[in-house]
């Protein structure tokens, strides 16, 4: 099983990813260049796997730069909590 088929599952790898970069020293603004990175490259090369990241690759889709990058930005929020620890 993905991380990618359970939204919770999903969440929680992010979170310990973004726990990682933050404990390493990552810039806040490296952080939001590599999610919207990251976002493109799940919105173009990778199929969602449940309900949730077919909205979000939906949205990405129709988006603009700016707003791939607003997106991407509400991600490392949403998951700022999350994570095993």
């Amino acid at each position: 099983m993905s991380v990618l088929d359970n939204w919770s599952d999903w969440k929680n790898f992010l979170g310990d990813r973004l726990n990682q970069a933050q404990h390493g020293g990552m810039e806040n603004e490296t952080v939001s260049d590599l999610a919207y990175q990251i976002g493109d490259y799940l919105a173009n090369q990778v199929e969602a796997k449940n309900d949730q990241e077919k909205v979000l690759a939906d949205l990405w889709s129709v988006a603009s730069p700016e707003e791939q990058h607003a997106i991407a930005n509400m991600m490392v929020k949403l998951v700022n909590n999350n994570g095993t620890r």
